[in-house]
């Protein structure tokens, strides 16, 4: 059985959090409807509070305030922009304590996660687009007739930015900020199973000095809001982050409209242990690659491919290591895995993990639903199921992770690439050469090396194949979030 650690809470508290609004035009205001719906804690599987559930008139509404407010925000120059996303980053860690609180309860992230990464990494992607945010210019181009040419870089208008549960407060700001430091306004629709950032956050923006109107929040469900908000006439861009059969849907909805969207989608990453790499590394990384988050992380590694001649040892060192792994209390600093964030990502491990042992496979350590309150799960290795397993294929989403050997360089190659999916992938090994070689040929936007989840608002990531197209971070994402135009002026 996995260790749970049960020992008290420590350093944040569980807070008490009110019933959610809507935040539209720098306003906080009931669902026209009246209708709410409950906001669950992952960990215990009570009710926390209940948030607003937005109709299609919220969403006209909210697109109607980003519309009305983008004229001036467009307007304003890139340093008044850049002071004002400065402001937010130094306001999110000045209430960096409501956020882990409020982050670990809706998500069920461990509050030492939450800190270091969610949060931290929020505040950075503020300051990485405030940066850039005062460097968006045009180009003069030369060309054989007589006249003046040069391009302009402009805001596209208002965005619609979809974000999933999982990490409600990283993929929500790396949409927000990139599209405000450009010019442009946003309508933020979160995740309903996790709301509660998105609603701190707003009240951040505003206190940051975000004018009322440039950001908004619907809180609701996609299958009633969301068509209506991809396909409203009013929303010029879509940035969507979250399943892939979902945004293969919202792709088609944006696309009978012809909106540029850019979309994060599902992963399957798989990570490769060759015969030269530092064992004690890797197996740190392997760990990592499949337990951050609990699991719920599209950039994880739940594909662990191992040279032929390592297999065995490597198995076996899972096999020690995994279960010492501190589960538990995401309130607790020495948690590491938390809970699932609902009971149906939780029933949809157990699927695919009755299916591994329908098939064969081995379970090495874990398998089970952990017995206690909340939406735990056991993390779980499976060894020695064939390639073509759905439980292979197929993204599960939670704390589970397969090992298959390879024999050569190029089968390794081929199992990594052997699906529909292509968000991330990385590999073990201390060849300078092949470490290079290998990142050549592997099908995904990103790759790691020697460790796993390098990330940061500089690096760019996303997907290939199944896994979406765009890219968030970097400048490449803030290039996503503008059009060009070119003027020509007569000289004759």
């Amino acid at each position: 059985m996995t260790a749970v650690d049960d020992r008290p809470t420590a350093t944040v508290r569980r807070p008490d959090v009110a019933p959610g609004k809507l935040f539209i035009g720098g306003q906080w205001r009931a669902a026209e409807n009246g209708v709410r719906f409950d906001v669950v804690d992952p960990s215990s599987g009570s009710v926390v509070t209940s948030v607003a559930r937005a109709g299609k008139s919220d969403v006209d509404d909210a697109v109607a305030a980003a519309r009305a407010a983008l004229d001036g925000w467009a307007a304003t120059p890139g340093r008044q922009r850049a002071r004002i996303l400065h402001r937010v980053a130094d306001v999110v860690r000045a209430r960096a304590d409501e956020l882990v609180a409020t982050e670990s309860l809706d998500v069920g992230k461990p509050v030492s996660l939450c800190r270091a990464v969610d949060v931290e990494t929020t505040a950075e992607q503020y300051e990485y687009y405030a940066a850039l945010a005062q460097s968006i210019d045009g180009a003069t181009r030369q060309i054989p007739i007589p006249a003046h040419a040069y391009t302009r870089r402009e805001p596209i208008g208002v965005v619609a930015a979809i974000t999933p549960f999982n990490f409600p407060l990283i993929l929500s700001s790396s949409k927000i900020a990139p599209a405000l430091a450009a010019g442009n306004t946003v309508v933020h629709k979160p995740a309903e199973d996790t709301p509660l950032s998105a609603l701190l956050m707003a009240e951040i923006l505003a206190e940051a000095g975000v004018p009322a109107g440039v950001v908004n929040v619907v809180t609701g469900f996609g299958s009633e809001i969301g068509d209506h908000l991809v396909s409203h006439p009013g929303v010029d861009k879509v940035a969507f982050t979250g399943s892939t059969a979902v945004g293969r849907h919202a792709a088609s909805v944006a696309g009978a409209r012809l909106k540029p969207m850019t979309m994060e989608l599902g992963g399957n990453a798989a990570h490769i242990v060759f015969e030269d790499a530092d064992l004690d590394k890797a197996i740190g990384a392997a760990i990592k690659g499949f337990v951050f988050n609990t699991g719920q992380f599209c950039m994880g590694g739940p594909r662990l491919l191992v040279a032929s001649s390592l297999y065995d040892t490597v198995v076996g060192a899972l096999a020690d290591a995994v279960p010492h792994v501190p589960l538990g209390d995401p309130f607790d600093p020495a948690t590491v895995i938390g809970p699932m964030a609902g009971e149906r990502h939780l029933s949809k491990v157990e699927r695919y993990v009755a299916l591994a042992r329908a098939e064969g496979g081995r379970i090495v350590t874990g398998g089970q639903r952990v017995d206690r309150d909340g939406f735990f799960f056991e993390p779980t290795v499976i060894a020695d199921l064939p390639d073509d397993s759905p439980v292979v294929q197929e993204e599960i989403f939670g704390p589970v992770l397969t090992v298959q050997r390879f024999g050569s360089e190029d089968e390794a190659v081929a199992m990594a690439n052997g699906t529909s999916y292509g968000l991330a992938a990385g590999l073990q090994t201390e060849n300078l050469a092949r470490a290079h070689r290998v990142a050549a040929r592997l099908q995904a936007g990103i790759v790691w090396v020697n460790d796993w989840a390098m990330l940061d608002p500089a690096i760019p990531f996303g997907g290939v194949k199944d896994s979406g197209h765009g890219r968030e971070y970097g400048p490449e994402a803030l290039a996503s979030y503008t059009r060009t135009k070119s003027v020509v002026i007569s000289l004759a």
